[in-house]
């Protein structure tokens, strides 16, 4: 097992440097390797990685005995979820560059059209391929399913290396915004403009997607050959329930409420020809509110933590060893970014407005993810909290419910009966007061039975919150805030608000080329790093 672990980690490594050399070499010498070698490169080896994909499906996956486990830890619902998501509006941005390349065909080769298209392929692949089969342990063919997820790896790593440092598209829709005559000239400028506007929306998506494929390759590569004993398995797998939280869900909401009016008032005012400074203003000013919030969130989490009695889960888990690593990998993307940002304004003019609220802003971010991870590392590595207590206590609820019931329900028919004998059927007027007086004897018979059906959930809810001790409250508090806040933080990037790059302070500091460069490296695993922190909250909050 080691050894082919290590054969196809080398192999992987070597085509990691292979492609590594490629695209420097595009950067630093546009003449000897151009952006079509590079796409050349990276589509053998697409076709190499699908045609694996096909083998395993068709072959390894369906040999006897060949998955005889399965990893419940590995590939959660919301990474499978995610992958479908960020595949398709991947698929959608490879849809806009066709498109953009066949209305500009005169000025643009055979290849920008052929390379998308084989992307489009890889991408439904790989996407059906994760789904179906992310929680297998093969026990076949160890060494060629080893080598081709670190195929794999490596070919989805080479795309986000690629679509970090590649611009080329950007500075040419940049140049024609500019009415650069030197650019193409595009024949029909309203369809240019939709190309454009969603390529540029959707191509924070594609590198996402690139991550979360190599995270999820990358378990299924560790569980190659494991063998899962029956005391690795969990004996109750604790399931989302909305019980015990009340002023997380009520602050939570009106945070994603009030982030998203910053964030239409922002898409509508910095999208224009002359962003205005105020839009800054008021976005920065959001985040430096909310993040000193997160981060006292995530200390009295992690405190309570240390006072808690539960003791470590000490079992193996490939799948929680890797969620720690890539949350501190991930981080690292806003934390450089923020520091950049930092070095740029003390250098400038740190007194101005609004580069005073950048330098706060980037100050609070690298506390925030600090102290995020630390909570949500330490809940991760808990024994869930035993159930026993809360079936006695749930079963002590349900008895107080049931005789507080109101018996309204059988006196009511029981007077609608009597009211239906005494009448004796006369006239037609008659005949049509009983019916609406029956009608009405049922309306309020229903509306009767709704009241106690509210009043049973309400009690029942909060039975089941007065119950749980206070260090289970506040940890579920304070993960399901948490949870929306940064499900909020998570969408304002991801559709579109890139202050970073559209303030103009750091971009001219460093440079366009080298601050596109960082945004791209930065942005796409902060936004990453989001959504790998809702999937570890909800895990703190299930087991809390």
């Amino acid at each position: 097992q080691k050894a082919g672990q290590l054969f196809s980690g080398l192999l992987a490594m070597n085509v990691v440097f292979l492609g590594s050399a490629f695209i420097s070499s595009m950067i630093f010498n546009h003449v000897a390797i151009t952006l079509a070698d590079v796409w050349i490169l990276l589509s053998i080896l697409k076709v190499l990685c699908v045609c694996w994909i096909i083998c395993y499906l068709l072959g390894t996956s369906r040999q006897p005995h060949a998955v005889l486990y399965r990893d419940s830890h590995a590939g959660p619902i919301w990474v499978r979820g995610s992958v479908l998501l960020f595949g398709s509006f991947s698929i959608l941005l490879n849809v806009f560059q066709i498109g953009y390349s066949t209305i500009l065909i005169q000025c643009k080769s055979r290849v920008e059209i052929v390379f998308p298209s084989i992307e489009i392929v890889f991408i439904c692949t790989q996407a059906l391929f994760l789904w179906h089969h992310s929680k297998d342990c093969i026990q076949v063919h160890h060494n060629f399913t080893r080598c081709g997820l670190m195929l794999t790896i490596a070919t989805n790593l080479l795309l986000w290396l690629l679509a970090v440092t590649n611009d080329t598209i950007h500075m040419e829709i940049e140049s024609q915004l500019r009415n650069d005559t030197t650019s193409c000239i595009c024949p029909n400028t309203t369809i240019c403009k939709v190309f454009q506007k969603g390529y540029i929306l959707l191509y924070p998506f594609n590198t996402e997607y690139c991550l979360v494929c190599c995270s999820v390759l990358y378990v299924m590569w560790k569980n190659v050959g494991r063998r899962i004993s029956h005391h690795h398995a969990p004996h109750i797998k604790p399931k989302f329930k909305l019980q015990g939280v009340v002023f997380g869900p009520l602050l939570g909401t009106a945070t994603v409420i009030i982030g998203i009016c910053v964030f239409m008032v922002y898409q509508i005012q910095a999208t224009g020809s002359a962003p205005n400074r105020q839009v800054f203003v008021m976005y920065y000013s959001y985040y430096i509110v909310l993040l000193p919030l997160m981060s006292v969130g995530a200390v009295i989490g992690t405190i309570i933590h240390a006072l808690e009695k539960r003791e470590l889960d000490t079992l193996k888990n490939p799948t929680r060893s890797l969620d720690a690593i890539l949350l501190m990998g991930a981080a690292l993307g806003q934390i450089a970014m923020s520091y950049f940002s930092i070095v740029a304004i003390v250098a400038t003019d740190p007194r101005d407005l609004l580069n005073s609220l950048i330098l706060s802003y980037s100050v609070l971010l690298i506390f925030q993810n600090i102290t995020q991870n630390v909570f949500i590392i330490d809940g991760l590595h808990r024994q869930p909290f035993v159930a026993a207590t809360e079936a006695r206590h749930r079963g002590h609820a349900r008895q107080h419910t049931a005789a507080s019931e109101l018996p309204g329900e059988e006196e009511t028919t029981t007077s609608c009966k009597q009211e239906h004998t005494q009448i004796s059927p006369g006239k037609e007027e008659e005949m049509k007061e009983e019916q609406n007086h029956e009608g009405y004897d049922q309306r309020r018979v229903s509306m009767l039975e709704l009241g106690q059906e509210i009043r049973k959930v309400s009690l029942s809810y909060i039975q089941s919150y007065s119950h749980l001790s206070w260090k289970r409250r506040a940890l579920r508090e304070i993960s399901f805030f948490l949870v929306l806040c940064n499900i909020i933080l998570w969408v304002m990037p991801t559709f579109g608000a890139h202050p970073v790059f559209e303030n103009g302070l750091e971009k001219s500091f460093y440079g366009y080329s080298t601050w596109f460069a960082i945004v791209n490296f930065g942005l796409p695993l902060s936004v990453f790093y989001r959504m790998h922190s809702v999937g570890g909250l909800l895990e703190v909050y299930v087991t809390a």
